[in-house]
């Protein structure tokens, strides 16, 4: 009898993370480590009505999308990611802000001894509290202290460890004995499952004005290239009209060839004083733009002289 209700929740299990596959174009391959039970009852919660977790053994998780893969063969792209102790987060939501939500559902946790550090560990200076009878537990750490008023105070900030560092039985004594939880737990995300396409969470936090500054970047690079060493492309095209045409303007100033638009310019070096003229609207305007500016910080330095003659007054 047993055994037959274990077959039947595999069969439900199976056919629910099909069912999710097929439903949700989009997922999160988390990581789980460090979430127990209730936190993770509470993270579905939080996810109400924008997501889905469903955890699960490795073994059933690849089973189930392999006999899903002739349906769907971008889901063979999730297989080599499942591994440790993962699961997933089925939404149809935006992905960034779904990413955000769980990521905000984490629980302060103290160092254990063997566990790896998720962040840096500094213990800061303070007044422990402790007797100076444990004055040799804080000596054979290296950790500078000093009694006052009976307590043991460390007296300066201790960087015990780094991140990715392995807590030590030393360690976590100490910040137990401090009351002190460094660490913070939760749903790690590690991959996204994209319709059919599998990437890095980090490109999440890529916006379009990244991508445009990226872009521009990459034109210009390219352009520059192509008029080193000569070879047109659609980048370096407009470069070569405007220096193909400024050289044309040179030709028309040093000679008596002319065409319309070097006439201007030869108006311009014939009579300089023309260029003034034209040149002076623009001048005004911008002397009027930051006109208002000048008088803001007058009055302002005004107001201050004011101030310190008041003061001067009184002192």
């Amino acid at each position: 009898m047993g055994k037959e209700d274990k077959a039947t929740w595999k069969s439900n299990y199976f056919a629910k993370l099909i069912q999710l596959l097929e439903e949700y174009p989009k997922c999160f391959i988390v990581g789980a480590d460090n979430v127990g039970s209730k936190q993770m009852q509470q993270i579905r919660m939080s996810l109400r009505g924008q997501a889905i977790v469903l955890m699960g053994k490795n073994t059933m998780m690849r089973k189930a999308i392999k006999g899903h893969i002739d349906r769907n063969q971008a889901l063979e792209r999730l297989l080599p990611h499942i591994k440790g102790n993962v699961g997933f987060v089925f939404t149809r939501g935006d992905l960034p802000d779904v990413r955000d939500k769980l990521l905000e559902n984490k629980v302060r946790a103290p160092a254990r001894a063997g566990a790896i550090a998720p962040c840096p560990v500094i213990i800061p200076a303070q007044n422990t509290g402790l007797g100076p009878e444990k004055t040799s537990f804080f000596q054979a750490l290296s950790i500078p202290t000093k009694i006052s008023k009976g307590t043991i105070e460390i007296i300066n900030d201790v960087h015990i460890l780094k991140e990715g560092d392995r807590v030590g039985p030393s360690d976590a004594t100490l910040l137990n004995m401090l009351n002190i939880s460094p660490f913070s737990y939760g749903l790690v995300v590690e991959m996204v499952y994209d319709s059919g396409t599998i990437f890095d969470p980090e490109i999440l936090d890529i916006k379009p004005a990244d991508l445009r500054s990226k872009f521009l970047e990459g034109a210009a690079r390219l352009a520059s290239v192509c008029l080193e060493i000569g070879y047109p492309t659609i980048a370096s095209a407009p470069h070569s009209l405007a220096n193909g045409f400024k050289n044309l303007l040179a030709v028309a100033a040093e000679t008596e060839i002319s065409f319309p638009e070097a006439e201007r310019l030869k108006e311009y070096l014939k009579d300089p004083s023309k260029f003034a003229v034209a040149a002076a609207p623009a001048a005004a305007a911008a002397a009027t733009k930051d006109a208002p500016k000048k008088e803001e910080k007058k009055e302002e330095s005004e107001d201050e002289e004011d101030d310190d003659m008041g003061f001067g007054l009184f002192d």
